[in-house]
């Protein structure tokens, strides 16, 4: 497993020194990264991507004004301060997926995107083997490319050796809540593969995201679980806080569990009654 932690040095610029995680070019200093539908406003996903402390914000190119010159997200987003992650959310074959990230770099949202190939309209559960191809010919296009795909090791190792500088299992179904269904497949892609393991959709609370975290994931991308929120601007701070938490109840190594009782103190040295 590798924890993909990026290591400040001393020519490193100021993002670099903060950075955590690196993926591909890029380097993060958080491991949330958030979305950008179902908010209530523009200003309000502004204030959420602010209070959760993400600096990488995926956007749906097919959902999204390109035109900054009209009412956009990306007016409202400052590139100085976020990575833009542009993803192929809504289409449902390769030629959609492929066509859609080379607009977004026409456009000028970068080569690194999130593809999504849907394969059901009814669990909006991914055509993995429609991702695969994609990402082959989008790696040979030139871009680096962020997965979403289903928990399977051996389709996660297929777009690993595709040349995808991450790979992103989904927990759940897309906005469903339900968290990490199957934490054991998770564990056994840390195993396998050596690029950064970013969970993508399932994630419902707080507690959701920290229990992902602790299985050792490189970092977690959610929408719904904040915009769905009643409170969403609470939401993204407990999801910061929940992220950074479950990270370093990871690298602080949990107790093993027991069937029986012990001692939280030692015996030794007890006075005698």
């Amino acid at each position: 497993m590798t924890l993909q932690t990026a290591t400040p040095d001393k020519t490193a610029t100021a993002a670099e020194k903060t950075a955590i995680l690196k993926i591909g070019d890029r380097v993060l200093s958080s491991r949330l990264i958030v979305g950008t539908g179902k908010y209530a406003s523009f200003e309000q996903n502004r204030l959420a991507l602010e209070l959760s402390g993400a600096t990488m914000v995926t956007v749906a190119v097919r959902r999204i004004e390109l035109d900054k010159s009209k009412d956009s997200i990306l007016n409202h987003i400052d590139p100085k301060k976020y990575h833009l992650l542009p993803n192929t959310a809504g289409c449902y074959t390769v030629k959609e997926a492929v066509m859609t990230c080379q607009l977004a770099r026409e456009a000028g949202l970068g080569n690194m995107v999130k593809v999504e190939v849907i394969g059901d309209p009814k669990t909006l559960m991914p055509d993995n083997e429609a991702t695969l191809e994609a990402s082959r010919l989008l790696v040979k296009d030139g871009f680096q490319v962020l997965p979403y795909c289903g928990d399977d090791l051996i389709l996660c190792k297929k777009l690993e050796d595709a040349g995808c500088v991450a790979v992103m299992p989904l927990a759940a179904p897309i906005g469903s809540g339900l968290g990490v269904c199957n934490p054991y497949t998770i564990r056994l892609i840390l195993e396998a593969v050596k690029v950064p393991v970013i969970i993508d959709a399932g994630v419902g609370t707080a507690s959701d995201a920290t229990r992902a975290m602790e299985l050792g994931v490189d970092g977690l991308l959610m929408n719904t679980a904040i915009a769905g929120a009643k409170d969403p601007l609470k939401m993204a701070e407990a999801m910061r806080k929940a992220v950074e938490a479950g990270r370093l109840a990871f690298e602080a190594g949990r107790i093993p569990k027991k069937l029986y009782a012990s001692a939280s103190s030692p015996l030794d040295g007890m006075i005698d009654v």
